[in-house]
Formats: C-alpha cells, structure tokens, sequence
C-alpha cells in the first residue's frame, strides 16, 4: 500500500518496481462506478458465442503479473472487498459467475494507492482491508534530488530546475491555507517542458503550476508574486 501526495512518484516507483522484478504490470485507475466485475471478468457475446473475459485483476492473478489499483479509494468498499481473499493466507480469487476459484500465481502480487489527503468518512478503505497490506508513506522529494527528477525528465537545465523547485515549495507551504495540494514534482516537469519548447519561466509556471492548483484569483495573485521574486 503506498500512501501519498498526487505527483509524488507512486506508480512511476511501481512501474520501475515491475520493470526491476521484470514482472508484467496491469494498472487499474479506480472509480466510483467501478464494480468487481470490472476487475474479475464478465461473460461476453462475440463471433463464437457468449465466453468469459477474464478482468485485470484474474488476468495477474492467474499469470503472475503485478496488479496495481490506483487510487483505491475511490472505488466502492463492495467493490475493494474482492481482493481479501488474495491478500491473506487463503491466496484465491473467486469467480462466482463462472463457478471458479482460481489460486494465485506465485508471482501474483497487488498494491494499491491513495493520496490522504483526499480521504473523507464517505471515502476511505476499510480496516479489514488496510491491515492486509504492508505500507509505505511517499511524500516530494528533497529538493536535491527533485532538481535532479526534473532536469533529467523535463530536460532543463540545473538552474532553472533549482527555480522550480523553490517555486514548488512556496506552494507546498500553502496546503491547508487555501491549497489542498501544492505543487507536485509531476507538474514540475510539465512547466519544464513548456520551458524547454520556449515558453517565459513564469508563463510555464503559470500554465503548468497556478491555474491547475487554484481557482482563486488573490492565491494566483499570491503565486505569481512568489514567482516573480524567485525569478
């Protein structure tokens, strides 16, 4: 289970985990009107008549790939309990539409993602779900080594990256004073690659970094004042 802010690295971490594992990764972006079907299969008409589908998730399950649910909580908590079954000793998905249990792949493993912030008492993850899953707390990087994240993804150089950096932390010190987020490494690197391609720094960071985070005018006042000075 990672825990943590939107842009911060998580399933760039899971990508690179399965490329190091040199497993098969299925990722499933979570949404309210996701239901378990969704994820384990359905039955389908076709040219040969109705067959089943296996879902993402049967498909790692049944192949040992890495199953990953982005954003977890966002789905339903009748739709998340499908996965208990996996993520104990019992290591099982039932398929109760087709009549079958289908016992996981060695290799199977799932994780799963949410940002904290977004929690509310309508949406948060069951305990009986969390305490089957061991947890890692993501958050931005030191500054350091975001310089280093952004000058080599948005192929800008070490000083302009240092300025976004300084940018994206005046925002940070913004959450919970009118921003539910700041600045993000992702969109860090989106201004970086609008800078590269020849768009001014505080154009970038206006197209990439205030008007995303804010509708309110006074803080995108705010921001650009605290660009202005870092420039």
């Amino acid at each position: 289970m990672l825990k943590g802010p939107t842009g911060c690295g998580k399933t760039r971490f899971i990508e690179h985990m399965a490329y190091t594992l040199n497993k098969p990764l299925i990722t499933v972006s979570c949404h309210e009107d996701m239901t378990a079907t969704d994820l384990v299969g359905r039955y389908l008409l076709d040219a040969d008549g109705t067959l089943w589908h296996d879902g993402p998730l049967t498909l790692a399950v049944r192949h040992g790939g890495i199953c990953y649910l982005d954003e977890i909580v966002e789905a339903r908590q009748d739709t998340t309990v499908i996965i208990h079954s996996l993520t104990d000793d019992r290591r099982v998905l039932t398929l109760e539409k087709k009549n079958e249990v289908v016992k996981a792949h060695p290799d199977f493993q799932i994780v799963i993602s949410y940002n904290p912030g977004y929690q509310s008492v309508l949406k948060d993850l069951k305990e009986s779900t969390k305490q089957r899953f061991a947890a890692l707390d993501f958050s931005y990087p030191d500054s350091k080594t975001e310089v280093e994240i952004v000058t080599h993804e948005a192929k800008v150089n070490e000083a302009t990256a240092s300025l976004l950096i300084a940018i994206a932390e005046r925002s940070r010190n913004l959450k919970g004073h009118g921003l539910a987020e700041g600045a993000s490494t992702r969109m860090l690197i989106h201004a970086g690659k609008l800078i590269v391609r020849g768009i001014s720094l505080p154009e970038a960071c206006n197209i990439a970094l205030i008007v995303p985070i804010t509708d309110d005018l006074e803080l995108r006042d705010s921001l650009k004042t605290a660009i202005a000075a870092c420039v």
